[in-house]
């Protein structure tokens, strides 16, 4: 036999072996691989042992061979460090009130900022359905028209979007800059775009200009969220596209928690900073927070949405959005235009709260967005504060490492159009109760 046939039955002998005799071995810590090779591809008493190898913890094949004990002590890790996950199933509408296992619970942690979630005319929007194809392009061109751009494209996710843009946009000779409190969706993009990563401190304008002014790559972008989604407060736009112009980069904006919301006809964060596409060329929203449905898009020049068209993997490799969803962003769009009243309502209860919470000495964040987050500190503390107003009635989820960082656990507060004055009165309140016990 020769050498090559000989070492393909030792390969393909090494992998059977693995699978069929790898559980004999294992122990409460490790466990014990043994290297047999055989002329044979069956297993023969003429074979020879090569060789043993004990897998510990601090052995990647540990892990490897042993994946349900490694995720069994994942979740023992998680459960005993006070992250670990749990979800909720609700049977209503979504609604300020939620109703949970029967029981009615007042709900502050839902993205439904202008409440059209469960308005009666989104509700039938499935029966407005005309074909896929001119759904969806109906959908981009008014998308596109509402962000004042020439076109749009839509995408199934936020996160899907912010992968295809990122990785059809750069490649491993270029340069990314990320503010560190960018959503994780960006973080990903820009891993797998392979292209050199720089993180700054969060808003440090100053950092990011040191960075642009060191770097040599052909091409620069800038990539911020408008809205932050664990802190509320706002990207410094002006600045970063100053910085822009100065070093030749290109800036994009995630304004999944601003659409809708900021501006004065809700165009975002762009509209509140009086931003175009020449400034940002790149736009990201969602449709599944302020508008109420499901969904994403990128908005942007002719040129940049042939390319995505053309090279955005998370776009041509997934599946469209149901047309019926089309049908009910469109009709979404329209309902925000016509009653611009929720967005005011949305900002004096907003007001209404921050000056509640400033009077009952609640520690609030500097924002003045939907979110409205408390800092706690230790995770314990959050789930503690998170599980006291539950039993009160109330829902605020409890924010934990990793999504922010240690010591910065945190209740987020976010408020919709539909919540009354006496409903954030009974949030503040039980929030004074619960916080001061748990001090």
């Amino acid at each position: 036999m020769n050498h090559k046939k000989s070492m393909t039955y030792k390969t393909i002998f090494i992998e059977r072996y693995f699978k069929s005799f790898c559980s004999f071995f294992i122990f409460n810590s490790s466990f014990l691989i043994r290297i047999v090779y055989s002329s044979n591809p069956l297993y023969s008493e003429k074979s020879v042992v090569l060789g043993e190898i004990r897998c510990t913890r601090r052995n990647p094949l540990y892990y490897y061979y042993n994946m349900h004990t490694y995720l069994r002590s994942l979740l023992e890790q998680r459960q005993q460090s006070a992250l670990y996950r749990t979800r909720l199933t609700h049977l209503s509408p979504q609604t300020p009130t939620l109703l949970i296992d029967g029981q009615p619970y007042l709900a502050f942690c839902s993205n439904d900022y202008l409440g059209l979630a469960s308005h009666p005319r989104l509700k039938g929007a499935s029966h407005l359905i005309t074909g896929h194809t001119l759904a969806h392009h109906a959908l981009e061109k008014e998308l596109a028209a509402y962000t004042g751009r020439e076109r749009a494209l839509l995408f199934s996710t936020g996160y899907m979007a912010n992968l295809g843009v990122v990785t059809a946009l750069l490649g491993r000779h270029d340069a990314v800059f990320l503010d560190k409190l960018n959503h994780v969706s960006l973080v990903e993009a820009a891993l797998l775009s392979r292209a050199q990563i720089h993180r700054y401190p969060h808003n440090d304008i100053q950092t990011l200009a040191r960075l642009l002014a060191k770097s040599q790559a052909p091409h620069k972008l800038i990539i911020t969220d408008g809205v932050f989604s664990m802190d509320g407060d706002i990207a410094n736009l002006p600045d970063i596209v100053q910085l822009a112009n100065t070093y030749q980069a290109w800036v994009m904006v995630d304004d999944a928690h601003g659409l809708g919301v900021l501006g004065e006809t809700g165009r975002g964060t762009l509209e509140m900073y009086g931003l175009g596409a020449d400034e940002v060329p790149v736009l990201m929203g969602t449709l599944g927070k302020a508008f109420g449905v499901f969904g994403a898009f990128v908005a942007g020049s002719e040129l940049l949405i042939e390319a995505l068209i053309q090279s955005a993997r998370s776009y041509i490799y997934t599946t469209a959005l149901p047309p019926a969803l089309a049908e009910a962003v469109r009709e979404s769009l329209v309902v925000a235009e016509e009653e611009a009243w929720r967005r005011q309502r949305l900002h004096e209860l907003i007001a209404y709260f921050r000056a509640a919470a400033a009077k009952r000495q609640i520690p609030l964040m500097e924002s003045f967005t939907p979110i409205q987050p408390i800092v706690l500190g230790e995770s314990e503390k959050a789930l503690a504060v998170n599980a006291a107003l539950y039993e009160r009635g109330i829902i605020v989820t409890a924010i934990r490492p990793p999504t922010v960082p240690q010591k910065t656990a945190r209740l987020r507060i976010t408020l919709s159009a539909l919540h009354e004055e006496n409903q954030i009165d009974r949030l503040i309140e039980a929030l004074v109760d619960v916080i001061m016990n748990n001090e």
